[in-house]
């Protein structure tokens, strides 16, 4: 018999993780690999963040906090939420945790009961299901294929609804695909939920500044205000700000969820970094102009991954609106043989051959629940793109 649960058995390790450190172990054993799998910014954080954190430590702000979080800290998420979202929070429905990932951890752990169901579209974010299993409730995988922009349609959530409902999880600009909703797609889906008063919402907003081509970005409850009650709202420092080690997530939301949520945390990690808590205050007071800036570089990015994996024989690529990610399919070379003799049978062998092959770090579509394609992130140099990219287009011709 297993020492270990039954619980950590339904569950798999993070595998934008460990690609992630997969290219770090070759790297150090001396191989020319360029890792396109990690979800972080290459941009350093902003100066006067890191000014902030600095002087916290000299203020001598270096000992427990409030479980949810500093005063400060939840006052400036409330200031963010109406400047950006036109949503009214006050400091008790908002909880601050060690990263985006607590966030939701916390929030399903402390409302799923087994058997309990969770719709989640797909491509997902890998680690949606896991928790919702870890929780002892049911993913409900929604198909969402490129010919809909990777986006949930309102006819898809209304069939995935069913009694034993308890949220839909919404993740725009969403990871892997960059696919955002706009208002009329957002509206849509938010009239259905309407209609099911016993289906919460948790809406991962971490992307909502991360857009292009004058994309305007919006959250449910701010569409549909009277979603507002049951819908918990999602953010953190981590992707716009550069601030991914620094690990600051929040969301806002109901009194009673926060509140079981801060019960839950009190129990675990307690409460987020107090220096981290200070610089993230800096980042969401602060300047905010960096982000266009940002944004444009990305822009640019994005255009010459999709047209160069585009000139790649077998793939096709979706141009996204926004996030850091593109999710080419390969089918166009599953089936195909590459020079040593092996067989491309799904996305795994694809991005294990373009690893081996040509030293190309990509995270295969099966860890998001859609195959055949895969997952490249464009935040990293253009330098580096351009030359991951060509290394691409080579593996794709030398296959038969």
């Amino acid at each position: 018999m297993s020492f270990i649960s039954e619980r950590v058995g339904r569950i798999k390790p993070s595998p934008t993780i460990a690609v992630t450190q997969k290219a770090a172990e070759l790297k150090a054993a001396g191989r020319d690999v360029i890792g396109l799998g990690a979800g972080e910014p290459d941009f350093d954080t902003p100066d006067h963040i890191k000014e902030a954190a600095k002087a916290a430590i000299d203020r001598g702000e270096t000992k427990y906090t409030a479980v949810a979080g500093t005063l400060a800290l939840r006052q400036a998420i409330c200031a963010k939420f109406k400047r950006d979202n036109e949503l009214e929070y006050t400091p008790e429905q908002v909880t601050v945790g060690c990263g985006g990932k607590q966030s939701i951890y916390n929030a399903l752990m402390a409302t799923i009961d087994p058997g309990d169901e969770v719709i989640i579209p797909a491509p997902y974010w890998v680690s949606y299901p896991d928790i919702v299993l870890l929780a002892q409730g049911k993913p409900v995988i929604v198909s969402c294929g490129a010919e809909t922009g990777f986006k949930m349609g309102a006819e898809d959530l209304e069939r995935a609804i069913t009694p034993k409902t308890k949220w839909l999880i919404l993740n725009s600009p969403g990871n892997p695909t960059g696919a955002a909703y706009n208002l009329a797609e957002m509206r849509a889906l938010t009239d259905v939920l309407v209609r099911h008063p016993h289906v919460w919402v948790m809406t991962d907003d971490m992307y909502e500044h991360i857009v292009y081509d004058g994309f305007e970005f919006v959250t449910p409850a701010q569409v549909e205000p009277g979603l507002y009650e049951r819908t918990l709202t999602l953010n953190g420092c981590s992707k716009a700000y550069a601030m991914t080690g620094w690990r600051v997530g929040y969301a806002a939301g109901a009194v009673e969820l926060v509140k079981a949520m801060n019960k839950l945390q009190s129990q675990s990690t307690t409460h987020t970094c107090s220096i981290s808590q200070a610089a993230a205050v800096a980042a969401l007071n602060g300047p905010q102009d960096f982000i266009a800036a940002n944004n444009a570089l990305f822009r640019e990015r994005r255009d010459l991954v999709v047209a160069m994996l585009n000139q790649a024989p077998g793939l096709v690529c979706h141009t996204p609106e926004g996030a850091f990610y593109v999710y080419p399919t390969c089918a166009g070379v599953i089936g195909k043989s590459t020079p040593d003799g092996k067989t491309i049978e799904s996305d795994d062998d694809f991005v294990t051959y373009l690893l081996e092959a040509e030293g190309v770090a990509a995270v295969q579509g099966s860890a998001f629940g859609l195959s055949p394609c895969f997952r490249v992130s464009y935040a990293t140099s253009t330098a580096l793109l351009e030359e991951a990219c060509g290394r691409i287009q080579r593996a794709c011709v030398a296959l038969t």
